[in-house]
This record gives C-alpha cells, sequence and structure tokens, in this order.
C-alpha cells in the first residue's frame, strides 16, 4: 500500500487511498473466486473419471495453489521489473509568516 500512495500528492491522497484499498479488495475476491472455480471445476472432472473424493479434491487445491503461486511469481516479477520508484521532488520551504513583527510571537499571553 505504501509503494501505491508514495506517488500521490497531499490533495490527492484521500482518493488514491480510496482507489488503491478497493483495487485490493476487489482482486482479493475475484482472485479467490477464479481459484476456487479452478478447484472445483477439477475436483469435479476427477470425479467423474473415477477418483476418491479425497483425491479428486485434493488434486483441485493443489491445481489452485499452483496457479496462485504463478499468479504470486508474475506479480513479483512485475514489481521487480517494471515498477519504478521516481524520486521526490524536494519540498520547497515554507515562508516565514511574521504577523507582529520580527521576532514577535503570533501569540499573547496577556489575557483579556
Amino acid at each position: 500500500m505504501t509503494l501505491a500512495m508514495s506517488g500521490a500528492t497531499p490533495e490527492d491522497a484521500g482518493l488514491a487511498s480510496g482507489v488503491v484499498n478497493t483495487s485490493a479488495q476487489v482482486g482479493g475476491a475475484i482472485g479467490l473466486a477464479v481459484l476456487a472455480t479452478l478447484a472445483a471445476e477439477r475436483t469435479s472432472a476427477l470425479q467423474d473419471g473415477g477418483a476418491s473424493h479425497a483425491a479428486a479434491l485434493n488434486s483441485g487445491f493443489h491445481l489452485a495453489y499452483l496457479v496462485g503461486a504463478g499468479l504470486v511469481g508474475i506479480a513479483l516479477l512485475i514489481a521487480i521489473f517494471v515498477l519504478r520508484s521516481e524520486p521526490m521532488p524536494a519540498m520547497a520551504p515554507e515562508p516565514e509568516h511574521a504577523q507582529g513583527g520580527a521576532g514577535e510571537p503570533v501569540y499573547s499571553s496577556e489575557a483579556g
């Protein structure tokens, strides 16, 4: 999440945070649905072929784990070779606001 938010300006930080969080939630839900569908289809196909329920279920989960690991590997390769961090621009120093005079505090300790 930090990498995704690193390039956001302070004005766009709220929007960027919302997009990142929504993308993570939706991506996780879709990914889980795809892996569960692959596992269920594999399990069903093996059971129809005469395999025992336990063996078919094990093979279905094995396929889902392999596909998930492959997708994580692809994501790592993308993160390593495609994503590059740009150096952050140097922030300009804030101007000093002199409301009273030079060296005078902007508050008053006198009551009243």
